[in-house]
């Protein structure tokens, strides 16, 4: 049997302890494995290689992914589904697919056109609703709180407030986990409108109780109530998205010029999709990739990883990327209680 597996959309710290763990369970058990370069542009392009054991078995503390990824929608390209479709069967008789919501609703379109497929969750967004934690998201949020602690050491030898931004179109997860673990005094995400008004008057009374400095996270995707997404420019990627950013300064700013008080601004952006993968992604990742290669000897297509309290299950990829997972009622309790 030759399996293909490919990393599609934005990396994310723990992919390749995927890879080495399926590349691993592969061998032992005489299943033949096909890296796919670049995600789906690789099946378009047909950029594939014998994935070995011997490559990747040292990849257990190395960030990024070793098959490289791209935001490819073969969706968007005429006849794009038939084409991917018609290459994999040139070199496999089945794919392993690790990413999001674009990648797995690429791979669920594969399994109903008759290709076999099976998923792996991966994002530093955490907001797939089929699983409690994608992968990367464990990292990404201890990164984020360590650049935050040494941000606020530097905001309080100048007494400023500080604005930090962070991934998070639709859902604020990593806004909201490192925001909490952080002490932010403000959280802003995308599930919550804000007022701006309201932020400025919550900074003056933190500034009348003698302090001095304090930290604002905000999501890359967080609205005020009476604006809408802060954008670099209106052009779409491949999947429809509009390209964020700049949320964090144009809040800074308005802070500033409201107040008069010192505020900076800082994007952690990339920085927290990079590097070496904590200790809980690395075992995850093992998981994932046991999982998988065992999903695919027992011949369940069709189907995507996902992780419930503590064990790892199975669902149908439909049903996995039905909806997107957002900021429940309980953590916006809390962020009202401890902000």
């Amino acid at each position: 049997m030759k399996i293909a597996i490919l990393t599609g959309g934005g990396d994310a710290p723990g992919l390749n302890p995927v890879i080495r763990a399926v590349a691993k369970v592969a061998k032992e058990n005489q299943v033949e494995m096909i890296g796919i370069k670049r995600g789906w542009a690789g099946l378009v392009e047909l950029d594939h290689f014998p994935l070995k054991w011997e490559d990747v078995k040292n990849l257990h503390s190395e960030g990024g992914t070793f098959l490289l990824s791209s935001r490819t929608n073969p969706i968007k390209m005429e006849n794009g589904i038939k084409l991917v479709s018609e290459n994999l069967k040139q070199v496999a008789d089945g794919l392993i697919a690790m990413g999001g919501e674009d990648t797995l609703g690429v791979a669920n379109e594969l399994y109903k056109n008759g290709i076999n497929v099976v998923g792996v969750p991966k994002t530093i967004d955490n907001d797939l609703f089929s699983t409690d934690y994608t992968i990367g998201f464990d990292t990404a949020i201890n990164i984020t709180v360590e650049a935050i602690d040494r941000i606020r050491s530097t905001g309080k030898s100048h007494e400023r407030f500080m604005v930090v931004e962070v991934m998070g179109r639709h859902a604020g997860w990593l806004a909201v986990h490192s925001g909490l673990a952080a002490g932010a005094d403000i959280i802003l995400y995308p599930e919550e409108k804000y007022d701006s008004q309201e932020v400025c008057n919550k900074i003056k009374e933190l500034k009348k109780q003698g302090q001095n400095t304090g930290i604002i996270v905000i999501a890359e995707g967080a609205e005020e109530k009476e604006g809408s997404y802060t954008t670099q420019d209106q052009e779409l990627d491949a999947f429809g998205h509009v390209k964020l950013g700049g949320a964090g300064e144009k809040l800074a700013k308005l802070i500033e010029d409201k107040t008069g008080i010192e505020t900076r601004h800082i994007v952690l952006g990339h920085l927290v999709r990079g590097g070496t993968p904590s200790a809980f992604d690395r075992v995850y990742g093992a998981r994932l990739g046991y999982a998988a290669i065992k999903l695919v000897l027992e011949k369940k297509w069709g189907q995507m990883l996902t992780l419930r309290g503590t064990e790892i299950k199975s669902m149908s990829l439909e049903d996995g990327v039905k909806q997107l997972k957002t900021v429940t009622s309980d953590y916006k309790d809390l962020i009202k209680q401890l902000t």
